[in-house]
């Protein structure tokens, strides 16, 4: 009975700091990748964006002076299908000063899948699948304080990397529209 009083608190000791261990390491390799500012985005037609976490928000490099939309979703989720062609319209009628990234919640999809959405749904602007989306989402959802169980599509409007304005659910394309103009003075 002696032999196992002690063997008992000796396995639950040596448990307790294995356990300890193990998560001090996860913890501290979950801070070494978030805490980067960095992130690359890759677009489906192999475009790079260097996007950079400052103070206020984000900044894309290759957008300087631009309004920049990460449009957060799913190509399963029904609102982010509706919005795809009124993204690519304000694509295209501000392509001079508006850059949309489509950034994919989805862990498992492939190009060939990207692009299908791209087609159906007329979804005529960048769409990244990169392995940083992710980390990219999380660290978008942390800045906005909107947790990590958000709605999709959700649309965060920078420029200069200054946050204009954030949407979750499905948003009409005038208010859109509305912000970009008001970022861009007109």
């Amino acid at each position: 009975m002696s032999k196992f009083s002690f063997l008992i608190p000796l396995i639950a000791i040596n448990l307790l700091f294995s356990a300890c261990s193990k998560d001090e390491s996860t913890t501290q390799e979950a801070n070494s990748i978030l805490s980067t500012n960095d992130f690359q985005l890759t677009e489906l037609d192999k475009m790079q964006y260097n996007v950079t976490k400052s103070g206020s928000g984000f900044s894309v490099k290759e957008a300087k002076g631009k309004v920049v939309i990460f449009d957060i979703f799913a190509t399963w989720c029904p609102p982010c299908q509706a919005e795809a062609s009124h993204l690519s319209s304000l694509q295209e009628k501000y392509k001079d000063s508006l850059l949309v990234l489509g950034i994919t919640i989805e862990d498992n999809i492939n190009n060939e899948q990207l692009q299908e959405f791209r087609t159906e749904y007329s979804a005529n602007y960048a769409l990244v699948n990169s392995s940083e989306n992710s980390r990219f989402v999380d660290a978008i959802a942390k800045k906005l304080k909107i947790g990590s169980n958000f709605g999709i599509p959700l649309m965060a409007m920078y420029k200069d990397g200054v946050l204009i304005n954030y949407y979750q659910g499905a948003v009409e394309e005038e208010f859109i529209e509305s912000d970009i103009k008001k970022a861009l003075g007109l």
